[in-house]
């Protein structure tokens, strides 16, 4: 009498297991993207070049450059919004690199809850 239910030889059926080895592969792959992506350095500019502010791949701000002839007194609002232009660009280009590097990996497939 056959068997009901179940797979032969027990365990996974090949399609599942080989599914299951890849995406094991892919999570490995999108951690070493990642940590590669955090390991680096984004810089951007604002105002001319006036204001340049670096973040890491971590999101972190790690340096803000300011030319001398930004810094005026009278108008620190306009410095402000510069120093906050340049680190929202800066943090876009780690989101670009970021999308992209997954993007990559993925085959372009939405992977929810991913990055």
């Amino acid at each position: 009498m056959a068997k009901r239910g179940g797979f032969p030889g027990g365990g996974m059926p090949g399609n599942m297991a080989n599914l299951m080895k890849q995406a094991q592969r892919m999570q490995r792959q999108m951690e070493e993207q990642q940590k590669e992506i955090e390991s680096k350095e984004f810089t951007a500019a604002a105002g001319g070049g006036a204001v340049e502010v670096t973040v890491s791949g971590k999101k972190e701000v790690l340096k803000v450059k300011l030319a001398e002839e930004v810094v005026d007194p009278e108008d620190i609002e306009m410095l402000e919004d510069l120093i906050v232009a340049a680190a929202n660009e800066a943090l876009r280009q780690v989101e670009e690199e970021t999308g992209s590097a997954m993007s990559k990996l993925t085959g372009g497939l939405g992977m929810p809850g991913m990055f």
